[in-house]
């Protein structure tokens, strides 16, 4: 089965999107499942991993609402507020919905790089392990030492990294280095994954697959084909590309891979993380 594991659904009536604006005028409408379903089939997509975009319990439980009644999401990456005392209460309930699969802070956004490191999370995360569910890490290079000291402090924690950690592909020279040495280090933690996702909003208008090269063979050498998987970002790609042309790109630049991990890049590495 072929798996996208990392698309947004969104109404921005809902109100509680503080990043998506009229300015971004191409996002800036309601997102379901109707309007990804035409392009899913064309890639050959059967299932989807919804992630949050909104940093509130609101919206976790309108993408549950969602999933309820579409068979093509197979699960829902939530948020909650993971310092707060009723934290893992929440995380209790939220693990009774069977498409309920983990949790993300958007780490990307908040002023503190060093929030993942703070002791105070424990007992969300422990709620988290003791409900078999998993961490999603929007980060950035700069987030990687705060990273590295929250993995080893919850060594059976899943944890995956979204879109690469967003590697600088627009400044290449600015930060190439630094974004490899990042994800060496992340690579190395053995319980940390990568989606495969995300880069073509990174790169500069008219990317192509040489552009996005360097960075997928660098993740591919540092997570090997076991521990990334493949998803869309999707409808955010459609700031910088579209989904048949990134999916495209995808497979022709993970050509090299033998059918066995073509297949667990593209579906089965996000069906045993997620425990779809």
């Amino acid at each position: 089965m072929l798996i996208d594991a990392h698309q947004h659904y969104w109404d921005p009536a809902r109100g509680d999107y503080e990043w998506l604006t009229p300015e971004l005028k191409i996002l800036y409408r309601t997102f379901g499942p109707a309007d990804l379903a035409p392009l899913r089939e064309r890639a050959g997509i059967e299932r989807t991993v919804v992630v949050q975009a909104a940093p509130t319990i609101d919206e976790t439980r309108y993408l549950l609402d969602l999933a309820r009644n579409e068979p093509s999401i197979a699960g829902v990456v939530g948020w909650v507020p993971l310092l707060l005392p009723n934290a893992p209460a929440l995380i209790e309930a939220l693990a009774r919905e069977p498409k309920f699969k983990g949790v993300r802070p958007m780490l990307q956004d908040l002023p503190d790089h060093g929030w993942i490191a703070n002791p105070d999370l424990a007992p969300a995360i422990e709620a988290l392990i003791a409900h078999d569910l998993a961490f999603d890490a929007l980060i950035y290079a700069r987030h990687v030492e705060y990273v590295e000291i929250f993995a080893k402090r919850f060594p059976t924690l899943r944890i995956v990294v979204d879109h690469g950690a967003k590697p600088p592909i627009r400044y290449r020279q600015a930060g190439f280095q630094v974004w490899k040495d990042a994800i060496t280090r992340l690579a190395s933690l053995p319980q940390v994954h990568c989606k495969l996702s995300g880069l073509a909003t990174e790169a500069s208008p008219g990317w192509t697959e040489d552009t996005l090269r360097p960075y997928v063979e660098h993740l591919l050498a540092s997570f090997g084909p076991a521990r990334l998987m493949w998803g869309s970002d999707w409808p955010v790609l459609e700031l910088n590309g579209d989904y048949l042309l990134w999916h495209s790109v995808a497979t022709t630049l993970l050509a090299s891979l033998s059918d066995a991990e073509r297949a667990a890049v593209f579906g089965e590495n996000a069906a045993a993380f997620y425990r779809l």
